[in-house]
């Protein structure tokens, strides 16, 4: 197998927001460097900065139109930009109220209201909990693309490694064994069941493709990506060889 890392997304507030990286750490107890490191709890859900499943955030799969933020990382701040509205410069520890603001009527009227911006556990507030770090091979999405009669952008998957150079599908015998990325250590845990948010389009947030029927109709599965745990810590840059151990 000859791979190689070709892009690095994090997503720095869950569901609100996605970042195109060069270069990220990855460590075993955070997974991503800065991935969902925060993200908003909606009034239904628990007040607590706990991991909680996804359904108690605002996420893309329940409004769509969050899926064409995207984010810019600095230091001590954070920029938001989205097609139908002016950026948003912002200190996640304390601007909650100005980013609910912000994102208005992006989320739908019928949902939970965003009740608070809390600070992701040491794992991040990603799907699973435990400290993931999601892989994609560009070879499945251009398959994907083709059956579906389209480009399908990567961003809808929310993925943070995308590797080119495998053949189609070919990241689900990558469970089998270690990967190693740059001087990173990963140890395989599970396929990636997907949900709705796929469906949204990040150019436009508006849903196009009925995803989950896509992949049944084409391959049988609902799963695209493929879930790793760090075992050695490091750091990995866009250009990167991946190689099974």
């Amino acid at each position: 197998m000859t791979a190689t890392l070709a892009h690095i997304w994090r997503h720095p507030i869950k569901g609100i927001g996605s970042e195109a990286c060069q270069s990220v750490g990855l460590t075993p107890q955070g997974a991503v460097e800065g991935d969902r490191a925060w993200a908003f709890l909606n009034a239904a859900a628990e007040d607590s900065d706990d991991w909680q499943p996804r359904r108690n955030f605002l996420q893309v799969a329940s409004g769509p139109r969050l899926a064409a933020i995207s984010a810019y990382s600095a230091p001590e701040s954070l920029t938001l930009t989205h097609p139908d509205r002016d950026p948003l410069a912002l200190t996640p520890a304390t601007d909650g109220e100005t980013l609910a603001h912000w994102i208005g009527d992006l989320w739908p009227a019928d949902r939970p209201v965003p009740a608070r911006l809390v600070k992701a556990p040491e794992q991040g507030m990603t799907d699973v909990p435990f400290a993931s770090v999601s892989i994609g091979n560009l070879s499945s999405l251009r398959a994907l693309s083709q059956k579906v009669g389209s480009e399908i952008d990567m961003r809808r998957f929310r993925i943070n490694l995308w590797l080119d150079g495998l053949a189609p599908w070919e990241e689900i015998d990558l469970l089998r064994r270690d990967l190693r990325i740059g001087n990173v250590r990963l140890t395989p845990v599970d396929p990636i069941e997907r949900c709705r948010a796929p469906d949204a389009n990040p150019l436009t947030g508006q849903r196009d493709v009925t995803m989950l029927a896509e992949l049944e109709r084409g391959w049988d599965t609902r799963n695209f990506g493929v879930y790793f745990k760090v075992a050695e810590a490091g750091e990995v840059a866009v250009g990167d060889a991946a190689r099974p151990l």
